[in-house]
């Protein structure tokens, strides 16, 4: 059996238990009225925490499972991107694609020139729909662990997370020496962020869109640490 979830698969899901995995409401209409699946296909469900297992559709549109669970290793090191809060969907494109780019955290932070402002219930409303997009980009890309969509907090909290740097324009390339990267506003960073003193991550001679930067960041900390690049000399 593969490590990983196996692509001829029809579907992936998360599902809480394993041994009798069982599909939610929301999970039960994808497979059968978006994707259309009929008994007797294979789907794999993972538990997002690393192990999974191959299960088929069955009659009454329950998975059953037909083989064992894997257990896969998590990568090394950790990859956080954390997220200035920016306008729009803005955020939610960032976290679906951070997650199909294998990114482990995603912190979203209000920065000192964040436009918008999350408080109360507005919070929770946008963290909420933010993790529902990392679970359903999980399923497409056929993760077998969940990344994590922290609470919002602030520019200090994210900067304090071990192995923090900033993307600026004009910084050293990245590195794994520095697995945690925080994405600024619209309006960049204040003269006081960048007196924090972090290091620097350029992600090229161009000024980025916040969430275009945040997709930079993951794919180049992606690539470094598949060993798909070699790390800058």
């Amino acid at each position: 059996m593969p490590a990983l979830p196996d692509h001829r698969a029809a579907a992936h899901v998360f599902v809480a238990d394993l041994e009798r995995p069982q599909l939610d409401e929301g999970d039960r209409h994808h497979l059968t009225q978006v994707l259309r699946l009929r008994p007797g296909e294979l789907v794999t469900a993972a538990d997002g925490a690393g192990r999974w297992c191959p299960c088929h559709l069955v009659a009454g549109e329950r998975l059953e499972r037909s083989g064992d669970v894997v257990v896969t290793s998590a990568p090394r090191p950790e990859l956080t991107v954390a997220i200035a809060l920016t306008k729009g969907n803005r955020p939610e494109l960032a976290v679906q694609k951070l997650t199909e780019l294998g990114i482990d955290r995603v912190v979203p932070f209000l920065a000192a020139r964040s436009v918008v402002r999350w408080d109360g219930e507005r919070a929770d409303r946008h963290l909420r729909r933010l993790r529902r997009v990392a679970r359903e980009a999980a399923m497409q890309c056929r993760r077998t662990y969940l990344p994590e969509v922290t609470d919002l907090t602030d520019f200090d909290a994210a900067a304090g997370r071990p192995g923090a740097a900033l993307a600026c324009r004009g910084g050293q390339p990245p590195t794994l020496d520095q697995p945690t990267v925080l994405v600024g506003p619209e309006g960049g960073w204040s003269d006081e962020e960048q007196a924090r003193g972090l290091p620097e991550v350029g992600i090229g001679p161009q000024v980025l869109r916040a969430e275009t930067a945040a997709i930079a960041v993951a794919t180049l900390l992606g690539a470094l640490r598949a060993g798909l690049v070699a790390p800058a000399r």
